[in-house]
């Protein structure tokens, strides 16, 4: 049985240059539909072909090519945290809250890839 109890979203998050020209060129060159821009928070996010996967882009002044993070969604982001702290998974600081938007909680697989778990507060 597994430690936590994922929901049926995926989201791929990038780092972009400029969120606006990169959502341009996956909507032109994907089809892939603009949800939001959330300029204050240097994010937008993009509904793909596959349902239940979008593509989140985060804004970086110096983007690395290849840094794509998974982010998983859950129900309870402290429930699903606190389930995988107690099997000794690894968290990059503390979870992070845009209130109204999204909690999120970054930890690393045993290679030290990063990974993510998101709890949609705008519902």
């Amino acid at each position: 049985m597994p430690v936590v109890s994922l929901d049926n979203t995926i989201t791929l998050a990038l780092s972009v240059r400029d969120r606006h020209v990169s959502a341009d060129w996956y909507k032109e060159k994907l089809g892939f539909e603009l949800l939001y821009h959330f300029d204050e928070a240097g994010w937008s996010e993009m509904q793909t072909k596959t349902e239940g996967v979008t593509l989140g882009l985060g804004e970086q002044a110096e983007p690395s090519p290849g840094n794509t993070v998974p982010v998983f969604g859950v129900a309870d982001i402290a429930e699903a945290r606190t389930a995988l702290e107690r099997v000794e998974v690894k968290f990059d600081g503390p979870t992070e809250t845009i209130e109204g938007m999204v909690s999120t909680a970054t930890f690393y697989d045993p290679d030290g890839n990063a990974l993510m778990l998101a709890q949609d507060l705008s519902k």
